[in-house]
């Protein structure tokens, strides 16, 4: 790890950093009509991300009473992507504080990373549309790796030879799919209450609950102070 960077700050994008509901929602209702069924709408698709595209659309399908498996689904989800990668960020928006809190913990000697289900290709396009992309040293999603969340590999191929006890990593996400990745990992997790979580945060136990993107920092700093007190 480069001489004066203190650790990684991990971060989702979809519902953490960045409200890309209304664009994924947009391109889902496009396929499902293409298919002839009804549009689920904003609020139905919100409830349906965090677990990747190909879950997305399988669910939308199924949802709307079609079931794909296999071939029949992965032309589905290319169908789905072709609609959405012509639209990343027409509606998308980051939350409140984001640019600012990663300039802090940038300021602050944190290594910046997104991991992230959404495909690589999208997270870094919605990234640059909206300015943050400058902010991270990498962005993984997972097709990066060839592994998603939960599964903890995917957070820990983020830090490949980072020394955890001298060099702590945090994550920071929305979801269930979020903590349980980070716990797995045995990360310390900063849960954010503002995105697409589908159960109450709290349940799940994680490290630290936060309302705004403006709190993340002063989090990081205390979980960080925790980590090295205990090492």
């Amino acid at each position: 790890m480069p001489e004066g960077l203190r650790g990684t700050v991990i971060f989702d994008l979809d519902g953490t950093l960045v409200d890309s509901a209304p664009d994924l929602a947009d391109a889902l209702d496009t396929l499902l009509e293409e298919r002839g069924h009804k549009a689920l709408g904003l609020d139905h698709a919100r409830r349906l991300i965090g677990h990747g595209v190909a879950e997305l659309v399988r669910k939308g399908l199924e949802d709307r009473g079609e079931r794909l498996e296999g071939l029949d689904l992965t032309q589905a989800v290319q169908r789905f992507l072709k609609h959405y990668t012509q639209f990343l960020s027409r509606k998308s928006t980051p939350y409140p504080g984001a640019a600012e809190a990663l300039t802090e913990l940038r300021l602050a000697g944190w290594r910046l990373v997104v991991c992230t289900n959404k495909l690589e290709a999208s997270a870094r396009g919605l990234l640059q549309d909206l300015g943050l992309l400058p902010a991270f040293a990498l962005v993984a999603g997972p097709d990066t790796f060839g592994v998603a969340k939960p599964d903890p590999a995917h957070l820990l191929r983020c830090l490949t030879g980072q020394d955890l006890s001298k060099h702590p990593a945090i994550m920071v996400g929305d979801s269930e799919v979020d903590v349980a990745a980070a716990q797995a990992a045995k990360l310390p997790v900063i849960a954010a209450t503002w995105g697409y979580a589908r159960v109450p945060l709290a349940d799940l136990r994680p490290d630290a609950l936060v309302d705004s993107l403006s709190d993340v920092p002063g989090a990081v700093e205390r979980l960080s102070s925790l980590a090295r007190a205990g090492a």
